[in-house]
């Protein structure tokens, strides 16, 4: 004869609740979310010296303003291969370094080594303009953007991995914050050696030192900074994660889904987003490409890549980026501090001022006019780089978690292969005007900020 249990409504609840405990994530302390955070400034350092000097580089080793499109096509069709199956893979990958770390730690040499290749482009005498010279410095920076991805994408899966939703805003702005003080050092770099007595100028189809040294220096942050976050974080093993995370070990072994049935199974957020990143990244791909040359139209009065003119547009773009840099770093603290119901609100405003920094920019005569506006691109570019990932990472269970974010790279990727083709089409029709080019980017960023209003989060 069997006995009836009767479970009184208060103890179902406490039952309740002790199961919601054992599986929601613990929060952490500030020493390990300064340790996952740390490395982003070497990180940084080499995705701030790419986007502030590779249109400088490449037009000085005599690229044709209307072929820098090819120099964007290929890193992001990479990306698009190896993010997915870096996030796939690492999913899987349970290593007594973790299974984030050990791609930080194979990766960051590689990043460093490509880094001290890419400035040297004009130093091996290839010839100005020619088809070494250029090949050399399309796979050196599709390297660079590679592997610095690499680099990157296990801090963002840290981020989704280890840190519960009361703490995320906390820990993505930290992520930005730790990024943007090494965006500063690396945009100033050019600038500050200019100051000290380097030469910014070399002779022609040659980089100048100014630019090789800030690579160097930028390098040798990359790895010192890459070992800290290396050696100081300890990743959950497979039975801890998947507490905290309610998975089911047997279950998800017996069966690891393929990235297409991942695709199809995707969330709602991750497709909405999609179309968002497509037209905000196309007004940053715009920024990066054409801002030097545009500026140097328009303060500097030259369109001559060996001119002092132009080279001091480079450094003034650098100054530019340092000064954005600040701003999103100062934004960060404030954007720390918004409730997570205030996400999408915050992301269309971050778009909306970007847009107002890009057109700008683009139609100053006035440097000073220009830098005041990329306190403007701080903000934007601050949320470009956080809001997405964290909407997206709020609305992922914990499994798979590594994979979605690869693929979710795909949607920075895309918009950047589909803007450089545009570019071969719309340059030409708009009289080979950089300007015009920016303003392209102004409207794709204004259309993104609208965009934003689709947007769904949550499981």
């Amino acid at each position: 004869m069997s006995k009836t249990t009767t479970t009184s409504p208060q103890e179902a609840n406490q039952a309740t609740e002790q199961i919601a405990a054992d599986h929601s994530m613990p929060t952490l302390p500030l020493r390990t979310i300064f340790a996952m955070t740390f490395g982003c400034i070497g990180v940084n350092m080499a995705f701030t010296l790419q986007g502030s000097q590779m249109s400088r580089i490449t037009q000085t080793i005599g690229v044709n303003p209307n072929s820098l499109g090819f120099f964007f096509l290929l890193p992001p069709l990479l990306g698009m291969i190896v993010q997915p199956l870096l996030g796939k893979y690492s999913d899987k990958t349970w290593t007594r370094w973790g299974r984030r770390i050990p791609y930080l730690l194979y990766g960051t040499p590689i990043a460093v080594i490509v880094m001290i290749m890419l400035p040297f482009t004009g130093s091996f005498g290839f010839g100005y303009g020619s088809i070494l010279a250029l090949s050399y410095a399309a796979i050196a920076i599709a390297l660079m953007d590679l592997f610095s991805n690499i680099c990157l994408a296990p801090y963002r899966m840290l981020a989704g991995d280890m840190v519960n939703n009361d703490q995320k805003n906390l820990v993505w702005s930290w992520q930005q914050i730790f990024s943007y003080a090494g965006g500063i050092l690396a945009a100033l770099l050019p600038y500050i050696l200019t100051m000290l007595g380097m030469s910014n100028t070399a002779s022609k189809g040659k980089v100048p030192n100014t630019v090789i040294w800030a690579y160097l220096i930028g390098a040798a942050v990359l790895l010192v900074t890459s070992f800290v976050t290396i050696f100081n974080v300890k990743e959950y093993d497979p039975e801890t994660f998947a507490k905290y995370h309610g998975i089911d070990l047997q279950k998800q072994a017996a069966k690891t889904p393929s990235l297409w049935s991942l695709v199809k199974t995707a969330p709602r957020s991750f497709w909405e987003l999609a179309v968002v990143q497509l037209f905000s990244w196309i007004g940053i791909m715009y920024t990066w490409t054409y801002a030097t040359g545009a500026m140097a139209n328009n303060i500097w009065h030259t369109t001559d890549p060996a001119s002092a003119g132009f080279q001091a547009a480079g450094n003034w773009y650098g100054v530019m980026t340092a000064f954005y840099s600040v701003a999103a770093l100062l934004w960060g603290f404030v954007y720390a501090k918004t409730k997570p119901n205030q996400r999408k609100f915050w992301y269309s405003f971050g778009l909306f001022a970007d847009a107002i920094s890009i057109i700008i920019t683009a139609t100053t005569g006035n440097k000073w006019v220009a830098l005041a506006a990329f306190a403007l691109y701080g903000i934007g570019n601050f949320t470009i780089n956080t809001l997405p990932f964290t909407l997206l990472t709020s609305s992922l269970d914990g499994q798979n978690e590594g994979a979605y974010l690869g693929l979710f790279n795909i949607a920075i990727c895309l918009p950047q292969i589909f803007g450089s083709l545009l570019s071969f089409l719309i340059f030409p029709m708009l009289g080979n005007s950089q300007s015009m080019m920016m303003v392209i980017g102004f409207i794709s960023m204004v259309i993104g900020g609208f965009s934003v209003l689709i947007v769904h989060e949550g499981k």
